[in-house]
């Protein structure tokens, strides 16, 4: 990931917090900081599938963050001083998680379509979608997975062995 060309002229870089199940992207995140990057990572609205990107202040502000009901860690919602990505610069990168992937670039998600969204709402931003990579394990490409006409397709999916 490190070495990817996206990502070594990326400035402004949107990851996930890993969950168990999920590609670990901790190493990645204390690469972000060591490069010089700014760091996004999501917050969710619950009951919605609203989501902003919000900025990390460095890889040891994880520590700092509310872990939700979904047993994620995001800032939380009084948390207000954080620069939303699409109110400043935008992104030139977002690394998506999922839960299976085709290699025509679809996405199987958790169904509430939080990056979907957030990726319409980067399209109307000035600087446009950002370069989009999923992170999968190897088991996690299909053959096809089901998509509807609000999915918005990834640029390139990252797996073992690829």
């Amino acid at each position: 990931v490190i070495e990817h060309p996206k990502y070594q002229e990326s400035k402004r870089v949107a990851i996930f917090l890993s969950m168990p199940d999920e590609v670990q992207t901790e190493e990645i995140i204390k690469d972000i900081f060591k490069q010089g990057k700014e760091c996004f990572i999501p917050r969710y609205k619950p009951q919605s599938n609203h989501m902003d990107m919000l900025k990390l202040l460095s890889a040891e502000d994880i520590s700092s963050l509310a872990l939700t009901s979904w047993n994620i860690l995001q800032p939380s919602d009084d948390d207000t001083a954080r620069e939303e990505a699409l109110a400043g610069g935008g992104l030139d990168l977002i690394f998506m998680p999922g839960l299976g992937f085709d290699k025509k670039g679809n996405r199987l998600g958790r169904g509430k379509g939080y990056y979907d969204t957030y990726l319409e709402r980067c399209m109307k931003h000035p600087r446009g979608k950002p370069y989009t990579i999923a992170l999968a394990f190897r088991e996690q490409i299909c053959e096809s997975v089901p998509v509807t006409e609000n999915d918005v397709p990834i640029d390139e999916i990252l797996y073992e062995d690829c």
